[in-house]
């Protein structure tokens, strides 16, 4: 999985900046603007944004702000913020998902078209669906990660109680 997005956001990426640098050559420096290029530049770019955001969520890199675990001392209370932010994560990123669902619906039924070149724009459009759906996934895999993690953590805590 790793090797997939590793070079699928080199290709979305590099795709995207050659798109774009063709464009300002041609129309800054040739004064030849090119139409339906911009039409063009915004599938790999929706795709390049969820599928980082999915990438992230599998590594678990998102941006966070751990400001409490610089205050709390052991692993276990570390682990129990961690589930209530991957709790939280479960119930928003649940939601944007349901609501990506009624727009993938709405854009299928509608397949609507780019305005110059006519491409259909589900096609960029399942993306958010798509990516919404796979960060749910790996969120929910990092939740169940960390409960077994505690769960793992109590056992030892009440083994060494036990023996002591």
């Amino acid at each position: 999985m790793e090797r997939f997005f590793k070079y699928t956001l080199a290709v979305l990426i590099s795709t995207v900046a050659a798109i774009e640098f063709y464009q300002v050559v041609m129309r800054y420096i040739f004064e030849l603007p090119v139409m339906g290029l911009d039409e063009i530049l915004v599938y790999p770019t929706l795709w390049l944004y969820f599928l980082g955001s999915v990438n992230a969520s599998r590594e678990d890199t998102q941006i966070k702000a751990n400001v409490l675990d610089i205050f709390l001392k052991t692993d276990r209370a570390k682990l129990v913020v961690r589930i209530i932010a991957d709790l939280m994560s479960m119930t928003v990123s649940f939601w944007l998902t349901f609501w990506a669902w009624d727009y993938f619906k709405y854009a299928l039924r509608v397949w609507k078209e780019s305005p110059t070149l006519y491409i259909p724009t589900f096609y960029a459009e399942c993306a958010f669906f798509i990516g919404m759906g796979l960060m749910t996934l790996y969120t929910a895999w990092h939740l169940i990660r960390n409960v077994r993690q505690i769960t793992v953590i109590s056992y030892e805590e009440r083994t060494l109680q036990w023996k002591s």
